[in-house]
């Protein structure tokens, strides 16, 4: 990673080098030996795998190999919902999407509400509430079957995760969280135990059943610490270790960093209009820039086209066509997506008010 680079749950800015951080966190890449283990489920493989947008993993091994033994696993991921949901979003639940359809699997959901509210003290209990049920409309647009998705909103299903969180919390010390997180003398005392809350996921399914459950995390390679200090915890506690499977990050309209919710004008959400999709398009710089540092390119790589072949006639023709044409394109390309999307969306309100216990 770039000397200037920072990468954390909750930052992400500078340029990142893939590779360097598979060193500082201590994964592993995702060989083509995997990939064959993949592609015995299901023929090929997803586009994210084919091109290593999901580059890095830990464990990913050992949970198949229970896969294989009829030991089946959970899937866990989630969301901070301060805001809508971004394109940088969709990109681990569509792979999300495409693990629980591959090896029918339960997806567990967790809305983060209580850690975006320490963490902002502006925003209100209505606010995430509402934010809550907006982002759970973008997740079930996608195609989650509805009787193998469970909720869980830690302030309102606490009862679900507490104990657990707590079983985590008794294992795991200030310090340890400090060095992890970088938490100091101005961080809040609720927030120390914010780590358990999300740790507590991974063992629900282990707890109900009464034997270890496998469980793999799909997320960003930004929130690999708070799993870090989860498999520590999970060896005192006897569950199982939670397994990460981890995906780049989607740029913003810039060079730089990731699809960020803190500056709006750099990310395309879900409920942007045609007329806001082509401003922010139309604004980028892409003069004097191939396909390798483009961000418009990296739309097509990590979302807007499945095609290794089209994908590769896009990048040879960067260059020999107008950026104006190329821009055009994809904005019409977005846009078609996103109309669907919406359409999908409006569909899933009484899915989601039934997930939600609304």
């Amino acid at each position: 990673m770039a000397d200037n680079g920072v990468i954390n749950p909750w930052t992400v800015s500078g340029e990142i080098d893939y590779n360097k951080l598979i060193e500082r966190f201590g994964t592993k890449p995702i060989d083509w030996k995997l990939l064959d283990r993949f592609k015995k489920y299901t023929g090929g493989l997803h586009f994210h795998l084919r091109r290593g947008v999901f580059y890095s993993h830990r464990d990913l091994d050992v949970v198949l190999d229970e896969f294989e033994k009829g030991n089946r696993f959970v899937i866990y991921t989630g969301r901070g919902p301060s805001g809508p949901v971004h394109l940088g979003h969709l990109v681990p639940w569509i792979f999300t999407r495409y693990l629980q359809q591959t090896f029918d699997a339960k997806l567990i959901f967790q809305f983060t509400d209580d850690e975006k509210l320490m963490l902002n003290p502006e925003l209100t209990e209505e606010e995430v509430d509402h934010w809550t049920f907006e982002n759970a409309l973008d997740l079930m647009a996608l195609g989650f079957e509805q009787e193998k998705v469970e909720f869980i909103v830690n302030r309102r299903h606490s009862e679900k995760v507490y104990r657990v969180a707590l079983k985590v919390a008794r294992r795991t010390t200030v310090s340890t969280v400090k060095a992890i997180f970088g938490f100091d003398g101005d961080t809040s005392p609720a927030f120390m135990f914010f780590p358990a809350m999300q740790a507590a996921p991974c063992f629900i399914e282990s707890e109900r059943e009464g034997r270890p459950v496998p469980c793999l995390i799909p997320a960003g390679i930004d929130q690999d610490p708070f799993w870090r200090m989860t498999r520590d915890t999970a060896t005192k506690l006897g569950y199982p270790k939670p397994a990460q499977i981890h995906c780049r990050l989607l740029p913003g309209l810039s060079e730089g960093g990731k699809m960020s919710s803190s500056v709006p004008g750099l990310a395309i959400y879900t409920t942007d209009g045609p007329d806001i999709v082509e401003e922010k398009i139309n604004k980028v710089n892409t003069q004097g820039r191939g396909p390798e540092t483009c961000s418009l390119y990296q739309y097509y790589y990590f979302l807007f086209e499945e095609s290794d072949e089209a994908l590769t006639r896009i990048a040879e023709g960067c260059g020999a066509r107008a950026c104006a044409l190329c821009k055009a394109q994809l904005i019409e390309r977005v846009n078609n997506v996103l109309e669907n999307h919406r359409v999908r969306r409006e569909g899933k309100r009484s899915t989601v008010t039934d997930l939600l216990n609304l």
